[in-house]
């Protein structure tokens, strides 16, 4: 029997995760579970409580485990300082690694992201072969870049390491709901004004944890791997999203200048409202300036990573959204 951890389990990616590993007899789950619990709530896998800054409770979660996933991490959105950032995704990282590779674990698998690569030059195709953002100026790509440099200067032999970096995430079982899925519920609920120009590169929330399963197995020992789908305009994607779920999206394509310029009161509603703001400085700019070419194919030679149609998916999240009173 092996077994297996994972942190950031109560995220979305984490979520579909663990639902999946516990389905296979082969293994034996356990999570660390920081505040969140919803997405985890009557699953049955084994929880240890604590953080990835507590040396105590790493020592106590990776313990006898054969393969761990680090999925926790933190976005630069909001409030979240650069030194918060960094000491979650960084000091965070290293903190677990260590923790891991004393106790014996014998392959670590990070999630990284798409955004710790060098985006450009935008008209070339972007593969694993792109050097890792290490000078951007934004906290959470940075963050991201360092992480991953340091995670994969620690693999070896006697202490396996895989790398993934999938790209923007849709799919069910997102309890939170992700930024994605904000925006997706309130895309059927009519509550856009409009649209902004730009798009970005889509993938389902459960193709990607089919590679990541697949990379237990099948990673190679010190690889990073893409996991994407198919870049689409939000333009495109809403016209998809109204033909998977039978309704009418006729949305108006705001200027990127203007969707600037109300960048401010949008801030301001989202804090009113408690909620995360859809739309930032940065998620602008990524959209904007998104690579367009971003490649899977040595996710699919080595992992099988094969992304399903973005209508399926864009037609699942919502069913899921309604069967779970989101909608």
């Amino acid at each position: 029997m092996m077994k297996i951890a994972v942190t950031g389990a109560a995220g979305h990616i984490g979520c579909n995760l663990v639902r999946e590993l516990l389905k296979i007899d082969a293994y034996q789950v356990r999570v660390l579970q920081y505040r969140d619990h919803q997405a985890l709530d009557g699953l049955g896998a084994e929880i240890v409580k604590g953080d990835i800054h507590d040396a105590a409770t790493l020592g106590v979660f990776c313990r006898g485990v054969d393969v761990l996933f680090h999925l926790a991490a933190k976005i630069s959105i909001g409030s979240n300082s650069y030194q918060s950032i960094y000491q979650t995704n960084v000091d965070g990282t290293k903190n677990l690694l260590k923790a891991a590779r004393g106790a014996g674990v014998k392959r670590f698998i990070h999630f990284s992201s798409i955004h710790a690569l060098v985006n450009e030059p935008l008209q070339e195709t972007m593969d694993e072969t792109r050097a890792l953002a290490t000078a951007t100026a934004i906290a959470y790509e940075k963050t991201k870049a360092l992480a991953e440099e340091w995670v994969l200067s620690q693999s070896g032999d006697d202490f396996q390491v895989v790398v993934l970096n999938p790209t923007s995430v849709i799919g069910p079982h997102d309890y939170k709901p992700s930024l994605m899925g904000q925006f997706i519920i309130r895309l059927y609920k009519n509550n856009l004004p409009g649209l902004i120009p730009g798009g970005y590169d889509w993938v389902d929330v459960r193709d990607i944890v089919r590679s990541a399963i697949a990379a237990i197995e099948k990673g190679g020992n010190g690889e990073r791997y893409i996991l994407s789908g198919k870049w689409t305009t939000l333009k495109e994607l809403a016209d998809v999203f109204g033909k998977a779920n039978q309704l009418s999206v006729n949305k108006p394509t705001f200027p990127l200048w203007l969707a600037r310029i109300g960048l401010p009161f949008i801030q301001l509603w989202s804090k009113i409202m408690g909620q995360h703001p859809l739309y930032t400085s940065e998620s602008l700019s990524i959209l904007q300036m998104g690579n367009q070419h971003i490649s899977y194919g040595k996710a699919h030679r080595d992992l099988g990573h094969s992304p399903r149609p973005l209508a399926e998916t864009l037609k699942d999240t919502v069913d899921w959204f309604k069967e779970n009173n989101y909608l």
